[in-house]
């Protein structure tokens, strides 16, 4: 990709989207021309009334999914980026401060004792944030090795929540309550609604249009504590800024759509590898990367069978080889 300057290569990726939303607009159980996707659209976009039953199932299903898609994609890769730049270490996922396990546990919490819904987003959110929280309270103190210990601590708080969610599976209804827990940590944008959607975009967009805004600051934190202390930034202040923003995005995406893991580990490892690691240049492609895959990925979750494969498998059997090739080609591209 370096025959690319940055704007062409933004042309095709953002053109390669565009083709990805048409196709995933056209396939399911419904199958759409594309034509007629195009027509409905233009009949959608100029106000025109419709009630054919392709407007209805686009406005109703693939058009909240394929939104949802991309967002999340774009929020859980971003999250990544922002989280491996902080850390200054290519292997920490948004999951590594616990809010995976905290959401697993949040979300156990709301199936077992409410009727779900909105409880469930709720939950979910509130106990991975709290999870978040308590990782920076325990090992969030000043000094030479402060990141190193704030990712330990992460590991803790993780298992601890890991261990409380065994137990909530442990006491469950095997027959109904179990099921619903398994397959709600396994991802799924199966509850992608407008009403959904529409919350989780006014929560999530303003968090990241300001990373958007402030991405620059990112390679000042890339550098050494003194370096960049020199260069005029209070690191521990923004550091913790920038954590909270990748964690909002990392936990409000979980709570929505369940686990969804390797996301935010591979899509920012690609992007390193097409532009380097210029964080002005690195968080645009990895937005764009990282809603494109997790759209594919869902196309290919609710199309391949007659029933509809978890996300968090998909994206480990895609991801885990793809990082294995990235790490053997892109070891010169880490900062």
């Amino acid at each position: 990709m370096k025959d690319f300057s940055y704007p062409r290569l933004m042309l095709l990726l953002c053109s390669g989207t565009l083709f990805v939303m048409l196709v995933a607009a056209c396939l399911g159980r419904y199958p759409i021309a594309p034509l007629t996707v195009l027509h409905t659209l233009w009949e959608r976009l100029m106000g025109e009334p419709s009630s054919s039953v392709a407007m209805t199932v686009l406005d109703e299903v693939r058009l909240p999914r394929i939104a949802m898609s991309l967002l999340v994609g774009a929020n859980l890769s971003v999250s990544g980026a922002c989280y491996q730049s902080l850390f200054r270490n290519p292997l920490v996922s948004p999951f590594i401060l616990g809010i995976s396990a905290g959401a697993g546990f949040g979300a156990a919490l709301a199936i077992l004792f409410t009727a779900g819904g909105y409880w469930l987003y709720l939950c979910a959110f509130g106990f991975a944030v709290l999870a978040v929280g308590f990782s920076v309270l325990l090992g969030g103190r000043q000094g030479q090795h402060s990141t190193l210990v704030l990712v330990l601590s992460g590991i803790v708080i993780g298992s601890v929540f890991t261990a409380l969610l065994a137990l909530l599976k442990y006491t469950a209804d095997p027959d109904n309550k179990l099921p619903v827990i398994e397959y709600w940590l396994m991802g799924s944008l199966g509850n992608a609604r407008p009403k959904v959607l529409a919350y989780y975009a006014l929560f999530t967009l303003p968090a990241l249009a300001l990373l958007w805004r402030y991405r620059w600051r990112l390679n000042l934190l890339a550098n050494p504590d003194e370096i960049a202390q020199s260069l005029g930034v209070h690191v521990r202040r923004e550091r913790m800024l920038f954590i909270g923003i990748a964690t909002l995005l990392a936990s409000a995406s979980v709570a929505v759509c369940g686990i969804i893991g390797w996301l935010g580990l591979v899509v920012p490892h690609l992007a390193r590898m097409l532009v380097g690691a210029d964080h002005r240049k690195l968080l645009p492609v990895t937005l764009v990367l990282g809603g494109a895959f997790l759209l594919v990925v869902d196309t290919i979750a609710r199309c391949s069978a007659s029933y509809e494969i978890p996300l968090g498998i998909i994206t480990a059997l895609v991801g885990a080889p793809v990082f294995a090739l990235l790490l053997r080609k892109g070891e010169q591209v880490w900062i």
